[in-house]
């Protein structure tokens, strides 16, 4: 029997949390530059080095920008828009991003896809006027690369990254052209999982697992969000597929020990992942 594997990209095949969190800096200067007057390197890279360490609470990038001037709010009294920055902790927005995030959205009159729109802009800059950099900001997981050109199953990429930039990736990081019905991301094919409603890897799957061409198949799908996992539990539809928690991604060991207690949920190993795909 042939397999299929649904793959997230960042967190599960690159690292992408350096360039993530440059792009990030530089895209809330665009936005907020007054916020920057005064801001010195020492006070930006603390911004990158948090930036890592909130790398598990991020599911689509507009959300990196807020990050940023988030933590320029906790740092900066005198910036302070929102209600939520004074005496807040990194642990804390670790715990309750969930919860943050609407309210100063709210409070900062900030639009989503602007955000989205702003974040893609940047990238793009980024990538035409010193690609090297940028692209050297990124990096594969060891082994994902050959497992990719040698995989014998059916691969698709379900990301809430921007297609474009998984693609350029994949292919200057990879050596690897992913077709673009395989890809689902932000601008992919007829689905463009960022605008969805609710849940859109569930959706994703749901259409993935619909198509004549993949029944009888068996179906996978690795994510290093357990947050995500758990939306796919919650549907009775789509109790047919294998689901992973990689160990290397952006998750914690928190959420490493949640997912270890859940039956339907299997913790993946960089080594195990690179031979299943072979």
């Amino acid at each position: 029997m042939e397999d299929l594997y649904a793959l997230d990209f960042d967190g599960v095949i690159c690292d992408s949390c350096e360039e993530t969190a440059l792009s990030a800096v530089k895209a809330a200067k665009v936005r907020w530059p007054s916020l920057f007057d005064g801001v010195d390197s020492a006070l930006e890279d603390w911004i990158v080095d948090q930036m890592h360490t909130l790398r598990p609470v991020i599911e689509t990038g507009y959300e990196t920008l807020l990050l940023v001037r988030l933590l320029l709010e906790m740092r900066l009294p005198s910036l302070r828009k929102s209600s939520v920055a004074e005496g807040l902790t990194v642990e804390e927005i670790l715990e309750n991003w969930l919860k943050i995030k609407p309210v100063i959205m709210e409070e900062w009159s900030e639009n989503r896809e602007a955000l989205i729109e702003l974040s893609g802009k940047v990238r793009d800059e980024w990538m035409d006027t010193d690609f090297t950099t940028w692209i050297g900001a990124n990096r594969l997981y060891p082994g994902v690369s050959d497992a990719l050109k040698l995989a014998s199953s059916r691969i698709y990429i379900v990301t809430s990254n921007q297609s474009r930039f998984v693609e350029t990736l994949l292919r200057e990081l990879a050596g690897v052209t992913i077709p673009p019905d395989r890809l689902y991301g932000l601008g992919a094919g007829s689905v463009h999982i960022i605008n969805a409603s609710c849940c859109p890897k569930v959706n994703v799957l749901k259409q993935l697992q619909k198509k004549p061409e993949h029944q009888g198949l068996r179906l996978h799908f690795v994510e290093d969000r357990l947050a995500t996992l758990k939306n796919v539990i919650k549907e009775p539809e789509l109790d047919g597929w294998n689901l992973y928690l990689v160990d290397w991604g952006y998750n914690t060991q928190k959420e490493r020990a949640e997912a270890a207690s859940m039956p339907r949920i299997q913790l993946l190993q960089l080594s195990n992942f690179c031979t299943k795909l072979k």
